[in-house]
């Protein structure tokens, strides 16, 4: 909800005569970029995607954008202004994505992972008025649908038919259904309303501040919180992951392992069409497919959590790529024994001659647009040890380019004080961050929003030390820090030292109560297939054989099939948690 300073700014907008933009500023709008990518190659490859029922579907930029203005002038001539999303990673999300703001319309992501009951409240607290659904999760929508039975719900089938809608300036051999329709009759009210095209929408921003999609928070521990990304937020993240994830650099082909409604995609959406990339869409994480997409596609990008890509190393498919591939990584805290797994032989700051596939470290949440900062690789490393490189890939860095620096700031001060921690490494500070990549504020929640920038900076929740050359390295989140006799326990930490035995596949840390040291960390392990262990072993080795301090050593090791894990690969803390209280997994 817009604070009292919004509301009297949008009451003087009216009273006061509009002024004209000066001539030597726009409005930053993401939107624009598909418009004008259509314009400069319309016969570029835009979208590649394995349809349900096995067939292949390719669509041009033209294609893309002509598809994208049908839905937008669908959602005008309904007077559609909130419009909930609820699918997977395929074509109609993205152009979904540019279609609503095309039509002055916010777009409102749910993930599809979450209970029926929390998919509801989302929708019912961003107030949307329609639904784009894919059909494989329309069940999904009863408890929403029983109390908002008005709501029309556009429901995109993915199966490829011979249907053909060349000429409604779509493309020929589409998908059909209530989607198709839908952007069918937009084209055809543009055609009857004057023919206006793009000029007839909104990919222009008239204010760059205003919403452009509220998605919505992992909610692992309260109701998921909404969070107001605008225009100009979203158009300079995109920016930012241009040029940090390296995007421009030859024809991108980007491979969507990242679900596009966490964070609006990290806002890859738009930054991969601002490139005129091929946007290989991905239904869900299959190893297998994942593999032999980027063999054969030649993939040159994507991105995913420690954990998907610690399972695709471990993949039995897995072999050095004929290419460069850079994998953006983020989420959760990496260990730098994965970014060795994954680039054993980095020569220089380029390239990686072992699987081929160069990490791309960043760090950021939510109310970030995602990543806001960058571990950059420095030549003088390569003269380093291994592990004391890897290592040092393994911080979180320093802010984007379209950002400002971070801070880290010490925690027991006054509400609203802000001391920077010491650049030293040791001192323990929560991650603060600044500029224009933070989302404007959490959507009807003022009380939320004012803890959020408390001190004039975006709280992150993160604890971290920084190091003398600026970089910040997670510790753990404030609640995850295991306090043992006095010592501080990072939970990451130690979960990074028990992945280097060779067995180990996973490992979550979660503390457990002891009666002499107060807090005690238990471990739950997962172990590579054909090998073989119990938790007696990890326990003696970390004793014996590990570079684990004795005080970080886990008592308790629990060998698990699985670890419980967010959309995003997060580890599920709370659910281990009560795993640990209970004795049950379920």
């Amino acid at each position: 909800m817009s604070g009292p300073p919004s509301r009297i700014r949008s009451i003087l907008g009216h009273l006061i005569p509009h002024q004209a933009t000066p001539p030597h500023i726009h409005h930053l709008s993401p939107t624009f970029f598909l418009e004008r990518a259509a314009s400069i190659e319309p016969n570029a490859e835009a979208i590649y995607h394995i349809t349900s029922n096995g067939a292949i579907l390719r669509r041009s930029y033209q294609e893309f954008a002509d598809r994208a203005r049908g839905l937008a002038n669908y959602l005008k001539k309904h007077d559609l202004k909130r419009v909930g999303i609820l699918a997977p990673n395929t074509p109609a999300f993205l152009e979904a994505i540019y279609g609503i703001p095309a039509a002055g319309a916010v777009i409102v992501p749910a993930n599809y992972r979450l209970k029926p009951d929390d998919i509801a409240y989302i929708f019912e607290f961003a107030e949307v008025d329609s639904i784009i659904v894919d059909a494989e999760f329309v069940h999904l929508l009863d408890a929403f649908k029983a109390k908002h039975p008005k709501v029309p719900l556009i429901i995109d089938s993915v199966r490829l038919t011979s249907i053909s809608l060349r000429d409604t300036d779509a493309t020929e051999g589409q998908l059909c259904g209530p989607f198709d329709e839908a952007v069918l009759e937009g084209l055809n009210y543009d055609r009857s309303s004057g023919n206006a095209g793009w000029a007839g929408l909104h990919s222009h921003a008239t204010n760059e501040d205003d919403m452009i999609a509220i998605p919505f928070t992992s909610g692992t521990t309260s109701r998921p919180k909404g969070v107001v990304f605008t225009n100009r937020g979203a158009y300079l993240a995109c920016m930012g992951n241009i040029i940090e994830s390296g995007l421009n650099q030859g024809r991108c082909k980007y491979l969507w392992t990242l679900p596009m409604f966490h964070a609006m995609g990290w806002t890859f959406p738009w930054a991969v069409v601002a490139v005129r990339g091929l946007n290989v869409c991905l239904r869900k994480i299959d190893y297998p497919l994942i593999w032999k997409l980027l063999k054969e596609l030649r993939i040159t990008h994507f991105n995913a959590a420690p954990t998907v890509n610690t399972l695709l190393v471990a993949s039995k498919e897995a072999e050095k790529l004929p290419h460069e591939c850079r994998v953006t990584v983020a989420a959760s805290p990496p260990s730098a024994h994965l970014f060795e797994q994954m680039a054993s032989n980095l020569k220089r700051a380029t390239t990686c001659t072992n699987l081929n596939l160069m990490p791309v470290h960043v760090y950021g949440m939510t109310e970030t647009y995602g990543p806001l900062t960058k571990c950059y690789v420095l030549p003088e490393w390569d003269d380093l040890p291994p592990h004391e490189k890897f290592a040092k890939m393994a911080r979180q860095g320093h802010g984007f380019i379209t950002s400002l620096p971070i801070r880290i700031v010490k925690p027991d001060q006054p509400g609203g004080v802000l001391v920077d921690v010491e650049k030293n490494g040791k001192e323990i500070g929560e991650i603060v961050f600044f500029g224009n990549i933070c989302a404007k504020e959490y959507y009807k929640d003022p009380e939320a929003t004012r803890k959020l920038f408390e001190g004039g900076g975006l709280h992150s929740g993160d604890l971290a030390v920084w190091h003398p050359d600026g970089s910040a390295q997670i510790l753990d989140r404030a609640k995850d820090i295991i306090i043992s006799g006095g010592e501080n326990i990072s939970s990451v930490a130690l979960e990074s030292m028990l992945v280097e035995h060779p067995d180990i596949l996973e490992a979550g840390v979660v503390s457990v109560p002891d009666s002499h040291w107060g807090e005690r960390p238990k471990a739950y392990i997962t172990v590579k297939e054909g090998k073989s262990l119990v938790g007696e072993d990890v326990i003696d080795w970390a004793k014996h054989q590990s570079s684990i301090s004795k005080f970080m050593v886990p008592r308790e090791v629990e060998i698990v099939d699985e670890l419980p894990k967010t959309s995003t690969g997060k580890i599920k803390k709370n659910v281990l948690r009560e795993w640990a209280k209970t004795g049950r997994r379920e």
